[in-house]
């Protein structure tokens, strides 16, 4: 199985409003940069599509490290919150319909083909692909 590195970045002008998100890919020495934005948005919705973007781009099954700075998305993994999600309809544990439902749903779906290793690194300091990630996610912000 191959192994992937992969460092993601969501970012917003305004919360909710503009936003980018943006991702590098490294294979051996391949090195691949990808970003989109949106018009009106979420921090946590371009945090969702940038490890989405960056999974689906994956051509077979990989053995994945997925490196990035949002907290909402390691946690949900780490700690599991997308398997009672799952297995409550869809419901948070205030009984409330789970924001981003669309997003996780399709995370998962691409999460499943891959192992994935969801880390979290610090952002905005001296890591320098999380660093490269957000100055992409801001530059695909629309204007």
């Amino acid at each position: 199985m191959k192994e992937v590195t992969i460092y993601t970045d969501g970012a917003c002008s305004g919360n909710p409003g503009p936003g980018g998100w943006a991702a590098v890919l490294i294979y051996g020495e391949h090195h691949k940069e990808i970003s989109g934005g949106a018009r009106n948005t979420t921090n946590n919705r371009m945090e969702l599509t940038a490890a989405i973007q960056s999974l689906s781009r994956l051509k077979t099954s990989c053995r994945v490290k997925l490196y990035t700075d949002s907290a909402y998305l390691v946690n949900c993994m780490k700690q599991g919150w997308y398997v009672k999600w799952e297995k409550n309809g869809w419901v948070n544990s205030k009984k409330d319909p789970v924001e981003n439902r669309d997003l996780w749903q399709e995370l998962l779906k691409e999460m499943r083909r891959h192992e994935v290793e969801f880390i979290k690194v610090k952002g905005h300091s001296d890591n320098e692909l999380n660093n490269r990630c957000d100055e992409l996610a801001r530059g695909a912000i629309p204007k």
